[in-house]
């Protein structure tokens, strides 16, 4: 298994620490048998990528085996946010290289700089993401994923802006939706609860993301700046009733 680098990983304040622990436990309160967990959001930019990314981290320093996969392969947030590299310089591999039968399941399964976590990275963008994630070996790699790993963390696209997250909850044991406050109208956030409700996954919870805070501005500052400047071009935003 070949180890990739996550170069800018950046150290977690108090509040985010405690917050992200207190999911972590409530997540291990929901019973041995949610193991895989799909993280999802109404609409682009509103830090999903940033609170499941951290919170595979803090499951790992717990002492639990993480794998998490990054399913976007539209435009993943993870490869450029984190700036990951191979210890060995080649390509970074992805769930698209395996989805479209290049490359091997062990091949695109990699060990990390932080113990016990390990990524599937989304890989180069493809046309048909989700034609892909419906093929036989995307289930195979969750069955195996589950059998291999204490946690299997999912990283969706936003179930508001592409239909993957629906294609993959029925593969999953329970979902969790982020939710920035202010952010999202309550009859967006409903639709996508309808919308996820449909695939018979229980909805385990809501994160509410960006919350202003008069003490700790830390969420803001880390959460806005990424994640949009990834998905705000390529999706595109829609008129939002708030």
């Amino acid at each position: 298994m070949e180890q990739v680098i996550l170069n800018d990983v950046r150290d977690q304040s108090y509040t985010m620490r405690e917050s992200l622990r207190a999911l972590r436990v409530n997540i291990e309160f929901c019973g041995d048998d949610k193991k895989v967990i799909m993280f999802t959001s109404t609409a682009p930019d509103e830090g999903k990528s940033t609170v499941t990314f951290e919170l595979a981290r803090t499951i790992a320093a717990a002492g639990k085996t993480v794998l998490y996969i990054d399913t976007d392969m539209r435009k993943s947030a993870m490869v450029g946010r984190h700036r990951a590299k191979t210890v060995s310089g080649k390509e970074i591999l992805g769930l698209s290289h395996f989805l479209s039968g290049w490359k091997k399941v062990e091949n695109v399964i990699y060990s990390t700089n932080i113990d016990n976590l390990f990524m599937v990275f989304a890989g180069r963008e493809v046309p048909n993401p989700t034609e892909i994630l419906e093929r036989q070996n995307f289930q195979d790699l969750m069955e195996a994923s589950r059998k291999n790993f204490d946690y299997v963390i999912v990283d969706c696209a936003p179930i508001g802006a592409a239909i993957d997250a629906a294609v993959i909850a029925p593969k999953c044991d329970g979902i969790v939706l982020v939710v920035a406050q202010d952010q999202v109208g309550s009859r967006s956030i409903l639709a996508a609860k309808q919308q996820l409700e449909a695939s018979g996954t229980p909805i385990l919870g809501c994160v509410l993301n960006k919350v202003r805070m008069e003490k700790n501005k830390y969420y803001g500052k880390y959460y806005g700046n990424y994640y949009g400047n990834y998905y705000g071009g390529y999706y595109g935003h829609g008129d939002e009733q708030k």
